[in-house]
Formats: C-alpha cells, sequence, structure tokens
C-alpha cells in the first residue's frame, strides 16, 4: 500500500521538525515548505492526500493560499493551523471549505486524529457501523419475535431505517444484504401482526393507533392557532427513509418540535388515504355522508378531486372557526406560481399544499426506462427524492414560510414498496387495476401471499356491490394475471407500488417544525 502524501506548509517549518518525525515513523510521507506561493508551486507538479497549511505567513497568506489551492484542486483536503482565535479567520477558512481547524499549539496526536478523520474515515466509519449493526442484528432479530403493538413496529421499523441508512455506503455490501433480508422478514411478521390486529382498530377502544382519519383530528388540529400562520404540506406517496433523506436540508430553515409514526389506512392508495386525511372519515362513511364526493374504484373519473371539499366538511363538524386555503401542485409550474405568490397566504390560519411529485416519480419508474435505471433500488430511490426536493418549489416555499414565521407541518398518505415477486389472480372485468389491492367479486388468488377482507364494512370500505371484497398484496407482493404473464410480471417486478401491507406503506411520518 502506497504512503499517504502531505504537503506541510508553513514559514516556521523547522520548528515542527518532532511533528514530521512521528508522523514519518507512522509511514506518512511529508513535503515541507515555508510559503503559499512555494506550496502552490509544488501542487502544480505533484499530487497530496492533504494539506497542512499555516495561517499566519508572510507575503501569501494561509487564506490566500487556501483560495488559491481551492481554485485549482478544489476536491484536495486543507487543515488550516493558526496561532489566532479570531472568530473572522475561523469564518473565512470554513467558508472556503476547509477539512479541519487546528489552533496551535498542536501535538501531534491532534494530527493524527485530523489525518484519520479526513483520509481514513470512510474505512474507520465502515467497520465501526459493520460492528455495531452485527450487534444490533441479533438485538433486531429478537425483539422482532417479541413485537406485539402498533408503538413496537413503528420503532422497530425506524430502527431498521436508520441502519439501512448507515449501511447503504459503507464498503461491506454484504451487511447491506442482510439488512435487506430482515426487512423482508420484519414485512413477514408485521403482515401477521396486521391481519390479526386491524380491524380490531375501528372498535372504539384506546387500542388504536393515529391513522388517516384520525390524523387531523388528532394531530394537526392541536398545532392550528390564531397567533401563528400553519403550513401543512402532504407530500403525496413519501416513505419514512425519503423524509430522513431531505430532512437535513429543511433544518437549514426549521428545527424539528417532535416526530412521529402514523398509521395509513387500507388500502395504502392516494383515493383511499388521502381521502380519509382530509374527510376525518373513513371510505365507507365518506361514501355515506358524502355520495356526491366519494367515487368507488370503478367508477369514471379523479379520485381526490373533492378534497377541499372533504376538509371544510371536516373543519365545520369540527366546529374550527378558521381560515383555510388548499392548493394542489401536479407539475412544476403550479408549484413555481405557488412559490411566486406565497406571501399572500400569510394571514391564513392554515394553508394546505398537497404535492404529488413522488407519487408521479413512482409511477414514472413504472413507465419510463431511464427512471427504471435512476431509480433502480431503495437507495437510488431516495437519492432521487432528495434531488429533487432540493431543487423544487417547494423548497422555496418552506424558505419563504420560514421568513414569514409559519409552523410547518409535514406528513404523507402513503408509503411505497419495491415490488419483487408476483401473485396470481383472477378477477372480473370490474376488478380494480391497482397491483397491491384489488376489489370485486369473485376473486381467486394464492391465500398465503394475501390478506383477505371478505366483509369490507369490518374494516369500514365500500363495497361495489353486495359480493365484493378486497384482497391486499403483504411484504413485496404484487398481483399479476396469468393472462400474459411473463410479460406482465417482467414489466412491473422491481417498480415502486402501493395499496398493499408492509411497513413501507402503513407506517409513515408526521412532522412538526417551527422556523429558526
Amino acid at each position: 500500500m502506497s504512503k499517504i502524501k502531505i504537503l506541510w506548509v508553513d514559514d516556521e517549518i523547522d520548528l515542527l521538525k518532532p511533528h514530521i518525525l512521528f508522523l514519518e515513523k507512522k509511514n506518512y510521507e511529508v513535503t515541507k515548505c515555508q510559503s503559499g506561493t512555494e506550496a502552490l508551486d509544488i501542487l502544480e507538479d505533484d499530487n497530496f492526500d492533504i494539506v497542512f497549511l499555516d495561517e499566519n505567513m508572510p507575503g501569501l497568506s494561509g487564506i490566500e493560499t487556501l483560495s488559491e489551492i481551492k481554485e485549482k484542486k478544489d476536491s484536495l483536503p486543507v487543515v488550516m493551523i493558526t496561532k489566532s482565535e479570531e472568530e473572522y479567520i475561523m469564518e473565512e477558512a470554513i467558508g472556503s471549505k476547509i477539512a479541519d481547524y487546528l489552533i496551535k499549539p498542536v501535538n501531534p496526536n491532534q494530527i493524527l486524529l485530523s489525518l484519520k478523520k479526513n483520509l481514513d474515515n470512510s474505512r474507520l466509519v465502515s467497520e465501526k457501523t459493520t460492528a455495531n449493526y452485527q450487534q444490533e442484528f441479533r438485538k433486531i432479530a429478537m425483539d422482532m419475535a417479541m413485537v406485539n403493538s402498533f408503538e413496537e413496529w413503528a420503532e422497530l421499523y425506524q430502527r431498521l431505517i436508520y441502519w439501512e441508512l448507515q449501511l447503504e455506503d459503507i464498503e461491506d455490501t454484504g451487511m447491506f444484504e442482510i439488512l435487506e433480508s430482515q426487512k423482508v422478514e420484519a414485512n413477514s411478521q408485521f403482515c401477521k401482526f396486521i391481519d390479526k390486529n386491524y380491524p380490531d382498530w375501528f372498535s372504539g377502544s384506546d387500542g388504536a393507533p393515529v391513522m388517516s382519519h384520525t390524523l387531523f383530528k388528532e394531530k394537526i388540529v392541536p398545532e392550528i392557532s390564531k397567533d401563528q400562520p400553519t403550513l401543512l404540506v402532504v407530500i403525496d406517496n413519501l416513505r419514512y427513509d425519503q423524509w430522513k433523506s431531505f430532512e437535513p436540508i429543511v433544518n437549514n430553515y426549521y428545527k424539528k418540535d417532535h416526530e412521529v409514526s402514523y398509521y395509513s389506512i387500507l388500502p395504502t392508495a392516494t383515493q383511499y388515504a388521502r381521502n380519509a386525511i382530509f374527510s376525518g372519515l373513513m371510505p365507507s362513511e365518506m361514501k355515506k355522508r358524502h355520495p356526491d364526493l366519494w367515487l368507488d374504484d370503478t367508477d369514471e373519473g379523479g379520485k381526490n378531486m373533492n378534497e377541499n371539499e372533504f376538509l371544510t366538511a371536516q373543519l365545520q363538524r369540527l366546529g374550527l372557526d378558521i381560515k383555510h386555503e388548499y392548493y394542489k401542485i401536479t407539475n412544476e409550474r403550479s408549484g413555481k406560481t405557488l412559490a411566486t405568490n406565497f406571501k399572500g397566504l400569510k394571514d391564513n390560519d392554515l394553508t394546505v399544499v398537497v404535492y404529488n411529485f413522488v407519487d408521479m416519480l413512482s409511477h414514472s419508474k413504472t413507465e419510463m426506462e431511464v427512471i427504471k435505471e435512476l431509480a433502480s433500488n431503495d437507495k437510488s430511490y431516495r437519492s432521487l427524492t432528495q434531488s429533487w426536493f432540493k431543487n423544487s418549489p417547494l423548497l422555496e416555499m418552506i424558505q419563504q414560510a420560514q421568513q414569514l414565521g409559519f409552523k410547518l407541518l409535514i406528513t404523507t398518505d402513503h408509503g411505497t414498496i419495491n415490488v419483487k415477486n408476483p401473485s396470481r389472480v383472477i378477477g372480473d372485468k370490474n376488478t380494480s387495476l391497482n397491483l397491491r389491492y384489488k376489489t370485486g367479486k369473485s376473486l381467486t388468488y394464492e391465500g398465503k401471499e394475501v390478506l383477505e377482507a371478505v366483509d369490507p364494512k369490518s374494516i369500514h370500505l365500500p363495497s361495489i356491490n353486495m359480493s365484493s371484497s378486497f384482497i391486499f398484496a403483504k411484504g413485496d407482493y404484487f398481483f399479476a394475471y396469468p393472462n400474459n404473464y411473463n410479460h406482465y410480471v417482467s414489466y412491473y417486478r422491481n417498480t415502486y407500488q402501493h395499496g398493499g401491507v408492509s411497513l413501507e406503506e402503513m407506517v409513515i411520518p408526521f412532522i412538526v417544525l417551527n422556523p429558526r
């Protein structure tokens, strides 16, 4: 293995001989020079792994040298060493993207720590993360066998996502594969839990989680105040791990007050879950109370066209006398228009923005080869979501909301899962088309891969006709018809779908944030 090459720039370099000998004994190769000008000449002719740079030198100063280095070799890590503790020097150095900042007198171990932090960081983090997950793996496996409440399942899912995010960039890909298998097992056990407990959540007892139809009353209403405007952002089809991918960007403008998980109703599909959020009702009650607003799966027309009407009715039912406005963003143009006019919303008590990009991304992965390649797995799917958010009109709205003093609530209607395994299903021509759930009569299916609701009323779902039932795909299964089976399976495998039963679809985030 080749030696790590250090360029050390200091006008009193001879005084640093003990430090340099210490590093050479540790098998580092150190090149010395006494001025910024000399350092720039050396860097023209040779490559180094890191530069130690004195801040206070005659001629070209350390800050000026740093600027020149970054202009020519932006990725080369530079550690600034200075006698001064002046804040403006620190700010200039940090603004110029230094790798570290050390104040004299430095001891050899400080230098060694900085080297390891900047050059060995990836290996050390990888080794430590792998060791920590190996310990946690056994604990998660034991806990998984004991989990028996919706709170424990939400907590276990958050732990799995935490480790997925920790392991996604480590060098040992085997550990990531072990985690993936653990997630599959977790979903298998979670589906059994939902099969056994889901109908009981509607019995009126205290043993139910916050769900789509209770989210507004239980979590959103307590955050609405006449003293501060509230912005509620509902990002369609957003998973917990995707929220974690762009949370650091939001944190630049807002500080998190608290975050909880809540449960999407079944089917985990927009027309059911999001309508339930805005109406405060389960689908069967929506159909009964608002027959003019509700559309069944087999009805023509958009199924989420009446969310504002549902919301207005819920506000009246709850006796809330507030000024609210509702916006649905389905393309960049409408997003930019709202961002441009956002200041006009400051007098609202509640502004609701439904943002559809992530759902469109999910469906585009099914239909477009380029998106399939860009979002081939959960890691790249998260990355694509983060890239969208960073450049989206939604971020512009959040920035403006912060400046205007809005409280910010971020949530979603359901998540999504990368489907891998087909499950054969047969239905008549009126059977719904979703790949993760089906409703209709005379459904024939493979039982072990399916959660069935023979009586939709038991889980507060409407029946299209007297003999209609619902079935939901478990884990990473998706429904495929026997006709043209191989083509169908090839087209939809490894795409992101929703409507069924999985941790990714059902356990979803609700976050309350206050402006910085």
